[in-house]
């Protein structure tokens, strides 16, 4: 297992540094302000003085006697990054190699490395229908790299998925305004609700995995297509005009409902297809981000 770590870590770093280095050269200089803390966070207490912003004023305080006090605040240098990764059945679809399961882990790691060279708090919670994997956020190299030893290892007990309970639970666990970035095929129903909560309290961002099978599979008469989540098999006619507009209405229309959600939400969409090379796309989000 070491020796597949190690490679997975390598694969992750030869990744980033290939987004690193296409930023630096389109954007003329380097991508840390992504992942630092974009807002102000309350620092100090003093009195009031001529000339202050009465916004600032803190009438809990001043409301004691002792003199009219506002609010200091600085910067927050530090930001919270946050993955939410869906490990249900669903996600091992695709040739063991090119999994979208190995997707979503090899786009998490690549994201955490880049998270950690600028000092973020890091955390993350991978998920089916139960928490599988629950690391809160904390900061430093050393957390860093368990985060992405853990991403690699997790092997999910359960087969089901839960998109709405996942969301719930980061809303619970994350007070403070946090990076999230959200990986599913999101292939499952009645989340938008939370989705939409979350986008309010923290920056979002969403990272469709899809398996090119599930968008268009080819012509091939009636063949036996497994469920991994309910573990059934059905046998379907892929000739079919049927099925193929149904497999058009649930793949390629429910991508375009989710991205226009995200774009009425203001959260950052992207779609990316299990084992193609995602850097393109990556350095895409992080230009329209900086």
């Amino acid at each position: 297992m070491d020796s597949d770590i190690h490679s997975f870590l390598s694969h992750v770093v030869q990744l980033e540094i290939r987004i690193r280095k296409a930023i630096n050269t389109q954007m003329h200089g380097n991508f840390s302000s992504i992942f630092k803390g974009s807002g102000l966070e309350f620092s100090d207490l003093r009195q009031y003085h001529y000339g202050d912003d009465v916004r600032h004023i803190d009438w809990n305080t001043t409301a004691k006697g002792h003199g009219t006090f506002v609010k200091l605040f600085k910067e927050e240098k530090e930001q919270t990054v946050f993955f939410l990764l869906d490990v249900s059945a669903s996600q091992q679809v695709g040739r063991n190699s090119q999994s979208k399961l190995k997707t979503l882990k090899e786009v998490a790691g690549v994201l955490s490395f880049s998270a950690m060279q600028e000092a973020s708090h890091l955390g993350f919670c991978g998920f089916s229908d139960k928490n599988e994997k629950f690391m809160p956020p904390a900061i430093g190299k050393k957390h860093a790299y368990r985060v992405i030893t853990e991403l690699f290892k997790m092997d999910p007990e359960s087969s089901g998925t839960d998109l709405k309970a996942a969301l719930g639970f980061t809303l619970q666990v994350l007070k403070r305004r946090s990076l999230i970035f959200v990986l599913s095929d999101f292939i499952d129903e009645n989340y938008y609700d939370l989705l939409r909560a979350m986008s309010q309290m923290h920056d979002l961002v969403v990272i469709q995995v899809l398996d090119k099978q599930e968008i268009k599979l080819p012509s091939l008469g009636i063949i036996p297509i497994f469920d991994p989540e309910r573990k059934r098999t059905t046998w379907v006619n892929t000739s079919s005009k049927f099925f193929k507009n149904l497999q058009k209405e649930q793949g390629t229309q429910k991508a375009e409902e989710l991205k226009k959600l995200c774009k009425q939400l203001q959260a950052d969409y992207i779609s990316i297809r299990a084992g193609e090379d995602f850097v393109p796309t990556l350095v895409k989000l992080f230009t329209v981000r900086k």
